[in-house]
């Protein structure tokens, strides 16, 4: 393997920001966009973000399996999987892509024995990038130098929960009672992950479906800047579940 396992997350950042590179051109460009067996939709930057992802990985990561969004859309996804694989997404938020908002990420992981043992997350419209590192969390803007990132502690009083743009009032009515947040601020994509691990939000409920390709990077970098990623039941969020296509159940992410 090129990469040794302290450097992992610096090179998927690498990967992640060169995807950017060929995504940002297409954001607001009118990209035909086409729908999927699921109805979710997909444009060509997704496709062509995958396939210079895909690459990269294939040259780095010589032999490391690989399951990512849309060659499982389009394919399925594997019936099994080995311990050590990697998750991809290569446009988060393609439905705020779409309509030109800027909340839309470029997403890898390294999954070991059903953890995030590693990952990136870049959004291309603002430049900036986190992943992990051997020191926890990182995150560089337009490749500049990379600064620690660390969640903060809980405000009282001024806790910020990160939902969906369609989540309906009194379901946030709901979630602030059970959770305890004050404020809530809508946002697409992995990168409320990464808010919560920079310490400008604090609660990311995930009270519906997602894939584990939507997840898994924001993940590791959350948990490496110091926060939790867990089931409703405070259980581990494993990963590899190729008996359930990938699927992932209910979640919490918070920060410190």
């Amino acid at each position: 393997m090129a990469a040794t396992d302290n450097d992992v997350g610096e090179a998927l950042a690498g990967i992640c920001e060169a995807a950017a590179a060929l995504i940002l051109p297409l954001w607001k460009s009118g990209v035909e966009v086409l729908t999927k067996a699921d109805e979710s939709p997909v444009t060509e930057a997704d496709q062509r973000g995958e396939k210079l992802i895909l690459e990269h990985l294939a040259r780095l990561f010589p032999g490391v399996p690989v399951v990512s969004e849309e060659d499982a859309s389009e394919f399925g996804t594997p019936d099994r999987i080995g311990p050590r694989f990697f998750l991809v997404d290569p446009l988060d938020g393609t439905k705020a892509f779409v309509r030109g908002d800027p909340n839309f990420t470029v997403n890898i992981a390294l999954i070991e024995d059903g953890r995030p043992v590693a990952g990136a997350v870049s959004a291309p419209p603002t430049g900036e990038t986190w992943f992990t590192h051997a020191d926890g969390a990182m995150k560089r803007i337009h490749g500049g130098p990379a600064v620690p990132v660390r969640v903060r502690a809980w405000p009282k009083g001024q806790a910020v929960a990160l939902v969906s743009h369609t989540m309906k009032e009194e379901t946030a009515v709901k979630l602030a009672n059970e959770y305890g947040f004050d404020l809530r601020e809508p946002m697409d994509s992995s990168i409320k992950f990464c808010r919560i691990a920079e310490g400008a939000a604090d609660i990311y409920p995930r009270h519906g479906p997602t894939m584990e390709w939507d997840v898994a990077a924001g993940h590791a970098v959350l948990e490496a800047a110091g926060g939790t990623l867990l089931t409703l039941e405070g259980g581990a969020f494993t990963y590899g579940k190729a008996q359930d296509g990938f699927r992932n159940g209910w979640f919490v992410a918070r920060g410190g």
